[in-house]
């Protein structure tokens, strides 16, 4: 179409079409228009796999209360350590307590470093040594000026998992945290690690003869939990932020930067650089639940939707279901994988696995096919075990040096008594023949 009959289009509007006569009939109704067909689904092709469906986003139901600017900038020092501002103020966040929820809950009314030196019974002096204010950097310079024991374990997977014990002071300190706060709040129904009336065989109990058992793995559980996460989970129980920063600073750890990655990986470290839940801490399991609170929330709607089992054991996630279930995987791994990226944790993909009532389920240590049951290999182990300190004394299978061996052995067999007593039984019998002089 040329310049000209643009302009006149624009002045005159177009002319009729050739099939726009005086003669043509009319529209026709809207009741006679033919209607088109409804697309068909179309079928995936053998070994590709289709979209995924699309996750909704996840909508927090909980409104924070605003503190204002001028409540928290004083011209005096409120409190000691309060932190001080580039103009010359001091910040004063202990006024945004929940005193309410804590005395709900059960809690102590801590606000300041004093209130919590004084619920310790310590001085302050001592409680700011503990929670590592002096470091430099809040972070130790050497393993010797930690508050904690550092000591590397290798993974049966391969790789290392690094354990950090609390020393003599903090491990008290640490205590009475868990004791006195962190046991009151409820963990949620569908985890069973850590918990006081839950375990793994009754966790495993939750998925007893399944058509099909789905099990992740969460990597780096502890270290994953970062300090401002745990800050979080103290706000949370309705502490002020500056109790919640002391407390948080307390059950946390960080490891000096001259400390050595067995096998030299340069960044093997990185993970347990920054302030993290310390595995080894008997606070870490508790406030480790409670970080993945929101992920067992996600999970279990999502587990409900699809009618199917979760639960979770410290950072083994189980879902098991029937033939339906198995059928609907391809569009619930990738929901699952991303609610666990969002809840800001990370996945062992190796771990992953997909089995079918054909072969064995384990969960939790636990056979899970038919009834719970004790696994062959871990009754065969143990059984050898024993036979051997019947046979050459158990100082010869005391490989680990354990201080308590006896203790250890009768563990197990009270363990395997709770899956399978009459299997437990023939292994009390052992126990029972041990010449404990040898």
């Amino acid at each position: 179409m040329g310049l000209f009959d643009l302009l006149r289009r624009l002045l005159f509007g177009a002319p009729a079409s050739p099939t726009d006569t005086a003669g043509s009939s009319p529209a026709p109704r809207a009741s006679q228009m033919p209607v088109a067909p409804k697309s068909l689904p179309v079928a995936t092709p053998a070994g590709k796999r289709g979209p995924a469906r699309k996750l909704p986003p996840f909508r927090y139901q909980s409104k924070p209360r605003r503190t204002s600017p001028k409540a928290e900038r004083v011209a005096r020092r409120p409190y000691t350590f309060a932190a001080p501002t580039a103009l010359g103020e001091y910040l004063d966040l202990s006024t945004d307590a929940d005193l309410g929820l804590l005395d709900h809950l059960g809690l102590p009314r801590l606000q300041t470093p004093a209130d919590i030196a004084e619920w310790l019974e310590i001085p302050l002096g001592r409680l700011a040594w503990l929670s590592g204010r002096f470091f430099e950097n809040h972070k130790p310079q050497s393993e010797r000026s930690a508050h904690y024991n550092f000591r590397w374990l290798k993974k049966r997977s391969g790789g290392h998992r690094l354990i950090e014990s609390p020393k003599k002071q903090l491990k008290a300190v640490q205590e009475k945290i868990l004791r006195e706060i962190l046991d009151k709040a409820d963990a949620h129904p569908r985890a069973f690690g850590f918990i006081a009336g839950r375990s793994a065989i009754l966790n495993a109990r939750e998925h007893v003869a399944p058509y099909v058992l789905l099990k992740f793995d969460l990597e780096n559980f502890y270290p994953s939990v970062r300090y401002s996460r745990v800050v979080a989970i103290y706000r949370t129980l309705g502490f002020s932020r500056a109790a919640a920063i002391w407390l948080a600073r307390l059950t946390t750890s960080a490891v000096p930067s001259s400390m050595s990655f067995p096998g030299g990986d340069p960044y093997g470290l990185n993970p347990y650089l920054s302030r993290h839940l310390p595995q080894g801490a008997p606070t870490s399991p508790a406030l480790a639940n409670m970080s993945a609170y929101g992920l067992d929330v996600r999970l279990t709607g999502l587990a409900r939707s699809f009618g199917v089992t979760y639960t979770r054991y410290a950072d083994d996630l189980t879902f098991s279901g029937d033939q339906k279930f198995a059928g609907a995987l391809r569009d619930f791994i990738p929901l699952t994988e991303t609610i666990i990226r969002k809840e800001r944790f990370f996945l062992n993909v190796s771990k992953r696995r997909i089995i079918r009532r054909s072969g064995r389920q384990t969960v939790t240590g636990v056979v899970v096919n038919q009834h719970p049951n004790l696994a062959r290999a871990e009754f065969d182990r143990l059984k050898a075990i024993l036979f051997n300190c019947v046979r050459l004394g158990p100082s010869t299978q005391n490989r680990t040096n354990h201080p308590q061996f006896a203790a250890h052995l009768q563990g197990r067999i009270a363990h395997a008594a709770s899956i399978n007593p009459s299997r437990a039984a023939r292994l009390r019998a052992l126990y029972d023949r041990i010449d404990w002089s040898k």
